[in-house]
Formats: C-alpha cells, sequence, structure tokens
C-alpha cells in the first residue's frame, strides 16, 4: 500500500501544535477522509494500512463515546467496526493497553444488545436507551476519565509513527 498519495502539509502540522493532541490528530485524520473521499467503507479502507483505520477507529469512538457513550456508538452503527475489527489489539500494540481491555469488556454487552440498540427509533427511543441499558454506564465514565491521557497516547504514538500515517510535505 503506497502511503505516500495521503500527505500531510508540515504547516498543518505546526499550526496544529499549538491546539493540543486534538488537533494534531484530526490533520491527521482530516487527510485520511480525505484521501478515501470522505467515506469509510470497504472499498475505501482497502486502501489504508491498519494503522491508518485503527487512528480512524479511535476517533469514531472518541466521538461518538464522549457524545453520547457506548449505545450512542453501536445505535450509529459503528460497533462492528469496534468490537468486530482487531481494534482492541491494535490498540494495545499502541501501548493502549486500558483501552484495549475496556473494548474487550464493552464487546460482550455489544454482542448482547447490539440487535436492540441498532434498531431504527425515534429521539425519545433512542434516549430511552441510556436507562434501558445501564450496564454500559461504567464503561463510559472510565472512557471519559480516561479520554485525555489515552488522545495524547495517540497523539505521541503517531507522532513517533509518522511513516505509518501520512507523508509530510512543505508544499
Amino acid at each position: 500500500m503506497d502511503i505516500t498519495k495521503v500527505v500531510v502539509r508540515d504547516a498543518d502540522l505546526q499550526q496544529a501544535a499549538t491546539g493540543g493532541m486534538d488537533a494534531f490528530i484530526d490533520v491527521f485524520v482530516n487527510a485520511l477522509y480525505e484521501y478515501v473521499g470522505g467515506k469509510l467503507d470497504v472499498e475505501t479502507m482497502s486502501r489504508l494500512n491498519a494503522s491508518q483505520i485503527t487512528l480512524l477507529a479511535y476517533k469514531i469512538l472518541r466521538d461518538e463515546v464522549m457524545d453520547g457513550g457506548f449505545v450512542q456508538l453501536i445505535h450509529n452503527g459503528y460497533g462492528g467496526f469496534i468490537f468486530l475489527n482487531p481494534f482492541a489489539r491494535a490498540v494495545k500494540e499502541w501501548g493502549l493497553t486500558e483501552l484495549g481491555r475496556l473494548v474487550r469488556k464493552v464487546h460482550s454487552l455489544y454482542k448482547k444488545y447490539r440487535d436492540e440498540i441498532e434498531q431504527d427509533c425515534t429521539d425519545d427511543e433512542f434516549m430511552a436507551m441510556f436507562e434501558k441499558y445501564p450496564e454500559f454506564d461504567q464503561y463510559d465514565d472510565i472512557f471519559v476519565e480516561n479520554e485525555e491521557e489515552w488522545t495524547a497516547m495517540v497523539a505521541h504514538y503517531i507522532d513517533d509513527n509518522i511513516g505509518l500515517f501520512a507523508e509530510i510535505t512543505n508544499d
């Protein structure tokens, strides 16, 4: 796979450096989405390497769980992407052992409730899911409590392995 097509401008990285870890990660995430035409599916994922896919998965996981917990992640159709792929193993290899363990724990709840949670529903029915599935609450809390540290670890991993994610240009 030729990642040289995924390009990040050094100037964008310099600017992101003042914005913190999230901004740094977003430079790479945005470049990856641009590379795949803004669409992540089987065809476009085949153009990415495992590290790039893991980064996009982390970003989706982070955004969904921080916004509405694991119930929202599953309801919005991302459960299979996170729980039925080697995401947990990949983040452990990046040094995020506790995140990998958390994902494995939530995986059992995903298998148990996914058919119900993934159903189309009204906003009120969706909001009721948070009370219907309180088992997710402790895992949501763990994620929120550790998100800043985990995001920093992801940013450091990218920084230490930039070549896995994109080519840096001075253009």
